[in-house]
């Protein structure tokens, strides 16, 4: 009898009511950890979200060999857990496993207008003040004393330019294709107007750069069957990215334990830092035991691995360990054939700028599954890979 009332339309149903839930929640979460409210329960949270998308993977059918490549995808992320003591790939490996067969572009749509909605809550609340400041006067590093910048409740005004930033990555992922060329030209108008308010100078160029791109993809379309561009993404991500991870950990390394730079690329050195604030030196000052910098990385992190620093990439490194980064890696490739073979020009967009961001950001180096949108498209894209329906 529970078989018959188990079909794969029911079993789909009940299957979307606990992922969609524990999606909810997420999102929730992430809007009130943008906020200026204090919430203490977060872990108990996610437990509630880890468990919910735990049977929403269970229920959903696969045959014996894609449910081998979950088991090892599960027993590889709950052995990084017992060695650095950190949850967080378990948590995103079985919410993909859950995602692989959500209608995406209702998935996207749903996660772009809560997070749209709690975004302009936060900001409504500040401008009534109740809750939070519409402008920050602080010294932000930047060699100004008293510099203003606008906060809209969001605490930092990079907090503020984040989220703007990836309200335009969904809109233009959910959108971007069919927008005509005035709503792409709003969008524009739209980013430039934040950004000239909060002055978030590393999130402002990606921005800029992600904005273009989505003007030349959508002027010209026929670019998706350029096969270079799909090796060019590759090569950038994640091939660059670590590279730059690597160099930035090397640099820290020998500046503060080697022997450190010789003139020019001393002062050269130094006048970079000064514009990304320093964040190389982050990796060796800010961080216990040094574990930033390039000879302190291990195969797989430790339970003391637990400093913040802004450069994603090398955070990945450090939180979690150079073996789960380089499958990490791989997954982004995979994605990137995913991409090409669906020609998919959209979703590459998308993959570019997170990369180019997290160089500098770690905002989606996080526990907070609800920060990283992208981990439904990779659900469902891994997915097809899983069932060997690229095309689909």
């Amino acid at each position: 009898m529970l078989s018959g009332l188990l079909t794969d339309e029911n079993r789909k149903k009940i299957k979307d009511i606990f992922f969609y839930t524990a999606l909810t929640l997420e999102l929730l979460l992430m809007i009130l950890e943008k906020s200026e409210i204090s919430f203490g329960y977060e872990s108990y949270v996610f437990r509630v979200t880890f468990l919910l998308t735990l049977v929403a993977m269970a229920l959903v059918k696969r045959d014996k060999k894609e449910w081998l490549l979950v088991a090892i995808l599960l027993g590889f992320t709950f052995v990084c857990y017992e060695l650095s003591g950190k949850n967080d790939l378990l948590r995103v490996a079985v919410f993909l496993a859950a995602a692989r067969d959500i209608d995406l572009k209702k998935a996207m749509k749903y996660s772009f207008f809560v997070s749209l909605s709690g975004f302009c809550l936060i900001a409504l609340l500040s401008i009534m003040r109740i809750l939070g400041e519409v402008v920050r006067v602080a010294d932000y590093g930047r060699g100004i004393a008293d510099e203003t910048r606008l906060v809209l409740g969001f605490g930092h005004p990079n907090t503020l330019f984040g989220c703007v930033y990836v309200l335009v990555l969904m809109w233009l992922w959910i959108y971007g294709e069919k927008a005509s060329l005035l709503m792409h030209g709003v969008t524009i108008a739209i980013s430039f107007i934040f950004a000239a308010f909060t002055r978030s100078r590393t999130a402002i160029v990606v921005m800029a750069m992600t904005l273009v791109l989505a003007l030349v993809i959508r002027i010209f379309p026929k670019l998706k069957d350029v096969k270079a561009l799909y090796v060019l993404e590759g090569i950038v991500t994640p091939f660059t990215c670590i590279g730059l991870a690597v160099w930035a950990a090397y640099l820290s390394d020998i500046i503060y334990v080697g022997h450190g730079l010789s003139e020019p690329y001393w002062s050269l050195f130094w006048k970079v830092e000064e514009k990304i604030n320093y964040r190389v030196s982050n990796l060796y000052y800010e961080v216990p035991e040094h574990g930033g910098i390039l000879r302190n990385w291990h195969l797989f992190a430790g339970h003391n691995a637990e400093g913040y620093f802004d450069l994603g990439w090398n955070r990945l490194f450090y939180w979690y360990g150079i073996i789960p980064t380089a499958l990490i890696a791989v997954a982004i490739i995979l994605l990137i054939y995913v991409c090409y073979k669906k020609r998919d020009m959209w979703t590459m967009l998308i993959i570019l700028s997170l990369s180019v961001y997290t160089i500098i950001e770690a905002t989606y180096v996080t526990r907070y599954i609800g920060r990283c949108f992208f981990l439904l498209i990779a659900g469902v894209y891994l997915g097809y890979l899983f069932k060997g329906k690229i095309n689909e």
